[in-house]
This record gives structure tokens, C-alpha cells and sequence, in this order.
């Protein structure tokens, strides 16, 4: 599964998951730091990523668009570092492989996850 990390998340997370076997790649090295959302979804869906976030706007342009790509995976903890947590994301990316490939919103927070399948509507 490829990865792209949202710019509201550390380029930490691009060496976490790396780790752990997934492709991962921080917005900053491939798009402008200053893009909007939809920019980032689109180049997202040409190239076969999913979106890991922690902004909630992801969500709300999916449900608006009701796209079938690019899945999303949005963080809505405080604390969104990888030390924090990496094993949640991990365990969920893994729990969910098949749905986000196909086209998914997930909703994580600390004790649970929310799925939506593409499109949304």
C-alpha cells in the first residue's frame, strides 16, 4: 500500500511506515507545501495513494465531490506523532488493507475506527 503523508504530519511518519513495509511518502517532497486539498486528492488518486491526515476537510470534500478515490485515512487524536501512534496506524492500515485499496474514508481516534466506503453519499 502507498502512503501519502498530509503536510499536518511530520515527515516522520514517511520513515515509521517505511519500517513497517508500506511505501510512504511526505507531501512536501512531490507538491507544493501550500496546495489545497483538492490538489492533494487528485495527485493522490493519479498515482494510487492513500491520503493519511489529520485534517478533517478530506472528508467533507469526498462526501461533496462523492468520488470513488482516493482513500483517506484521517488521525482525530491531539497527539498525531508516530510515537504515539504508529502501532494504532499500523494495526488499522493492516485491519483495512482491502477496503482502502478499494476506496475508503477511515476515521481513527484511540478507541475506534470509523469506515466509509467510496463513494460517499
Amino acid at each position: 500500500m502507498k502512503l501519502l503523508i498530509d503536510m499536518n504530519l511530520s515527515p516522520e511518519w514517511v520513515a515509521m511506515l517505511k519500517q513497517k513495509g508500506f511505501e510512504a511518502i511526505h507531501w512536501s517532497a512531490v507538491g507544493d507545501p501550500t496546495a489545497p486539498d483538492e490538489d492533494i486528492l487528485a495527485w493522490a488518486s493519479a498515482h494510487g495513494y492513500v491520503v493519511f491526515t489529520h485534517d478533517l476537510d478530506f472528508g467533507t470534500i469526498l462526501a461533496a465531490t462523492k468520488t470513488k478515490s482516493p482513500s483517506v485515512l484521517q488521525i482525530r487524536t491531539e497527539d498525531v506523532s508516530p510515537n504515539f501512534l504508529g502501532h494504532l496506524v499500523v494495526s488499522v492500515l493492516g485491519q483495512f488493507d482491502e477496503i482502502l485499496r478499494k476506496g475508503a474514508l477511515i476515521s481513527v481516534d484511540q478507541e475506534k475506527s470509523r469506515v466509509r466506503v467510496l463513494p460517499i453519499g
